[in-house]
């Protein structure tokens, strides 16, 4: 397998160039790797409000819109709980252990 190369940095010279949201979708992993989180976000999507905060500051990249709402990728979810902590309608809880 090659590495990419890499590229440098352009200063964006238009707030269209500036990216909103996470760099990729879960999915692009070649494994799931979601074995090792302890707790579970889980969305309650009648309090969810769509202001798409837990989107934007996801690490992984794991929630994403469907027509149903916003759902999350457990299988490569690590648990970290950022989307709860950021949740301001507390749409998302942490549960223990998987769903």
């Amino acid at each position: 397998m090659t590495r990419p190369k890499l590229q440098p940095f352009l200063r964006p010279k238009h707030i269209d160039q500036i990216p909103c949201g996470t760099c990729f979708n879960a999915g692009h992993l070649v494994d799931a790797n979601a074995g090792w989180r302890t707790d579970t976000p889980v969305l309650d999507q009648s309090l969810c409000t769509g202001c798409l905060q837990c989107y934007l500051l996801c690490p992984e990249g794991v929630i994403f819109r469907a027509e149903s709402g916003l759902l999350i990728d457990y299988d490569f979810c690590k648990g970290c709980g950022i989307c709860a902590h950021e949740c301001k309608a507390k749409a998302i809880t942490m549960r223990k252990g998987g769903l």
